[in-house]
């Protein structure tokens, strides 16, 4: 019998601190990822691309004829060759191979050849003719052009201008922010063939094989059943390997199509950052109102993101970023309008958060830049506009689980020893007049759900064999996150099994068809259903075959740690299997989950997209050097609330994980394109590690605390868990707002710092050479105008 989805059996396997289930083969080497097949297939092609090196051109001429005069060059393959759809995305509007160039690096044809050398010699034989056309590349001229695409979107609550006419204190201001790079380990790849039958199979390097199939499928003008997809695992992916990995399958998947043979797509890093999708920068503009005691009375604000040439997954990303906008605040009336910039740049794509962070950090800045100009500590300042239970978001969905707020926040807080360290930095700060000291504390709510509802669904395929062991397909893919060591504990749990019977297959669309992508942090949740459903079933069978043997009720059976028990009996699970199979029981489950509860009107922006909402808190402190805006981040204390964790060793990873990535986004990570008019404008200046700055060991605090908040079970997901893939990222605004406290320590009390995003030693030099300017600037009693900076903040009371 089927039991309740968050209610755990005595001695379950989830819960347990178990090791990644592939940790030894990827610190031996041994893990096998897409483009070590190649090595184990013969007679494959390897392809180049020829990639244009102008931001906005026409193709007017192109001549692969050269390129087939070098020595290993098989073919070029062109649109010309394309026999189905000439499109890799799902809104046609991203020819595979272009006619019109639409971003510097666009790949205009790829050559296939016997060696990667060759190839690479190929394209550059190729002679390709442009007609440079005029670019648009940063979000300040896409907005004076009005350049935009995709819908125009806007989430509202009450009257925005009555909330700010009744405000006491009322401010404006402006803010751009930046994208940020993947960077994943493995760069994206694919391998391709084709088999006796014409059937095509596609190892890709995804995170949504179904999606994949289907843009194989229509460029090569066949259906979907006669292309198979699988993704044995991925060195991360981060949202980058949700839709751009589809063209690069499909070039593979053409190439051997036409030759007959094996193709090998393999990026290297070069071509990687500067063809592939970035987080989506944005730029905001706003105006906010407090009463007197600081509680937001009315927001109105305008988010523009860059989603550079084609749409991709821009729209979703738009949506969830204004359904987070609030953050963990309650705004009483708020209006926030949202559009999609178009830039002849890389399409930007889903990155960790989805839009979410970006929401997010619209808020968090306003409220860290206003809170001196209130006389307010910013950490109050956000106390006091924490959501209450009974209280729901602009969109219409309740807020469950409000309390966990300020439970996270009070929790993190006891554990950093906020209040003396408080004291303990202003004594510090008071005597260092060239290195300053900030901390800060920061809250987080994200909704776990996939935009799109259809999308909430999953399925799996479980297998016992006559001799007890158990072999699991599902729908989600590995990418490092752990997703298979938790399905593996789950299945463990549902059927009674050490985690050693249980195996887990590679992600493959003829096993688990029609597959939502792992994202949107659902994937243990989606895939966690199915499994525990089919599991279910097979035990359901189970017990009434051992109820017979052992002369009792099929409700007095019970399954534990590979043990079959029901009255005063008790045999072995493989014995059990054995006999079932004798008396011809089926030993196999198709599982079948869907999130109940869930509706939303794109249009009207309004409805319960979200099953439930993540929470979370962290504590940070960092020190800043006032000569050069260098900066340490000295410990970092975090809280989140996962639910009743499926396996924590594996969520805490996670949550350090977001946390430093997240830390990269706001501080160090800085996309630049060369926006000039010469011959290089356009071209992504920040190609590879030597000039785009990752964090690294020495960006780690010195001190990383995490705590998983406990008595926190989910009612409405699997065994009681929560998502942890994302919301851990937002933890780092605490770093960023951190930086603030400390720039602001150089400056007269109740200044406004402006700080830069990315919040580079570079952008917290100057905030620290503002704050010390307002300082003479008081020091000399003279009155000055309100402070302006980057975001032109204004206060119009």
């Amino acid at each position: 019998m089927s039991t309740p989805l968050a209610q755990r059996p005595p001695q379950p396997a989830v819960g347990q601190a178990v090791a990644h289930e592939s940790a030894d083969l990827h610190v031996t080497g041994a893990a096998l990822y897409t483009d070590d097949l190649v090595g184990r297939t013969p007679g494959v092609l390897h392809a180049w691309p020829v990639q244009a090196p102008h931001a906005h051109a026409s193709v007017t001429a192109l001549d692969t004829a050269p390129a087939l005069t070098v020595p290993g060059v098989v073919r070029v393959l062109t649109a010309a060759d394309v026999p189905g759809t000439n499109d890799a995305g799902i809104r046609d509007d991203e020819p595979l191979f272009p006619a019109e160039v639409m971003y510097h690096g666009h790949a205009v044809c790829w050559v296939l050849a016997e060696t990667l050398e060759s190839a690479r010699l190929g394209a550059e034989a190729v002679a390709v003719t442009y007609e440079p056309l005029p670019s648009v590349l940063t979000l300040t001229e896409a907005i004076a052009q009005e350049s935009f695409q995709g819908a125009h979107r806007t989430v509202s609550r009450g009257d925005a201008d009555a909330g700010l006419a009744r405000s006491t204190r009322r401010f404006s201001g402006e803010f751009e922010f930046g994208g940020q790079e993947h960077f994943y380990l493995e760069t994206q790849a694919a391998l391709a063939l084709v088999d006796e039958g014409g059937q095509v199979f596609v190892q890709s390097s995804t995170q949504h094989p179904t999606e994949t199939q289907e843009i194989v499928a229509h460029v090569l003008g066949l259906r979907s059943h006669e292309v198979t997809v699988q993704c044995l695992r991925m060195g991360g992916g981060f949202g980058g390997k949700e839709m751009q990995p589809h063209g690069l399958a499909a070039v593979a998947a053409l190439g051997s199509v036409l030759t007959g043979r094996p193709v090998r797509v393999r990026l290297n890093r070069t071509q990687d950052i500067t063809m592939t999708g970035k987080r989506h920068p944005f730029h905001a503009t706003w105006e906010v109102g407090f009463d007197g005691q600081g509680h937001l009375q009315g927001l109105r604000a305008t988010l523009t993101s860059d989603g550079g040439w084609s749409l991709d997954l821009s729209e979703a990303v738009l949506a969830r970023a204004l359904c987070h906008v609030d953050n963990a605040y309650f705004v009483p009336d708020i209006e926030v309008h949202g559009r999609i910039a178009q830039t002849h740049k890389t399409s930007q794509t889903a990155f960790r958060g989805f839009g979410g962070p970006q929401g997010m950090l619209v808020m968090e800045d306003l409220l860290g830049r206003c809170a001196p100009a209130l006389g307010l500590d910013p950490g109050e300042l956000r106390a006091r506009n924490l959501y209450q239970p009974g209280q729901s978001t602009p969109y219409g969905q309740p807020v469950r689980h409000a309390e966990r707020l300020r439970l996270v926040i009070d929790e993190v807080s006891s554990r950093a020893d906020l209040a003396t360290r408080h004291t303990e930095i202003a004594a510090h700060n008071a005597n260092s007049p060239h290195h300053k000291r900030g901390i800060a504390c920061t809250p987080v709510k994200f909704g776990i759900s996939f935009n799109l509802t259809a999308f909430n669904q999953a399925g799996a395929l479980v297998h016992v064999y006559k001799d007890g062991s158990v072999l699991i397909n599902h729908g989600g893919t590995e990418m490092g996150q752990g997703l298979h060591t938790k399905m593996r504990q789950v299945a463990a749990t549902a059927l009674g099994l050490p985690l050693s019977a249980i195996r887990l297959a590679p992600t493959r669309t003829d096993k688990v068809p029609n597959t939502s992508a792992t994202a949107a942090s659902s994937g243990s949740d989606l895939n966690g259903g199915a499994v525990k459903d089919a599991c279910e079933q097979i035990r359901d069978r189970l017990a009434v075959v051992a109820a017979d043997l052992l002369g009792v009720d099929p409700g007095q059976v019970a399954i534990s740690d590979g043990t079959v028990s029901g009255g005063e009996g008790s045999m072995p699970w493989g014995q059990v299997v054995r006999e079932a199979y004798l008396r011809r029981v089926q030993l196999f489950a198709a599982g079948y989950y869907r999130t109940e509860g869930l509706h939303w009107d794109v249009t009207r922006m309004q409805g319960e997209p979200f099953k439930y909402f993540a929470y979370g808190a962290a504590v940070s402190e960092v020190e800043v050097d006032g000569f050069t805006g260098a900066y340490r981040l000295l410990r970092a204390d975090i809280v989140h609330d996962v639910g009743d964790s499926l396996s924590p060793l594996v969520d805490i990873g996670q949550i350090e994980g977001g946390f430093v990535q997240g830390v990269g986004w706001l501080t160090l990570e800085e996309l630049r394109w060369d926006t000039s008019e010469g011959e290089g404008r356009g071209r992504l200046t920040t190609q590879a590690a030597s000039t785009y700055k990752l964090p690294s060991f020495s960006e780690l605090p010195a001190e990383l605390n995490v705590h998983l908040l406990e008595r926190a079970t989910e009612d409405g997901a699997v065994y009681g868990s929560k998502a942890v893939g994302e919301p851990p990222l937002m933890l780092a605004f605490s770093v960023r707002e951190a930086l603030r406290q400390a720039v602001a320590a150089f400056g007269p009390a109740g200044h406004m710092v402006d700080l830069g995003c990315p919040s580079t030693p570079e952008a917290v030099f100057w905030a620290v050479e503002a704050a010390r300017a307002a300082g003479r600037v008081d020091s000399r009693r003279v009155d000055r105008p309100a402070p302006k900076a980057l975001a032109d903040i204004r206060m119009v009371d």
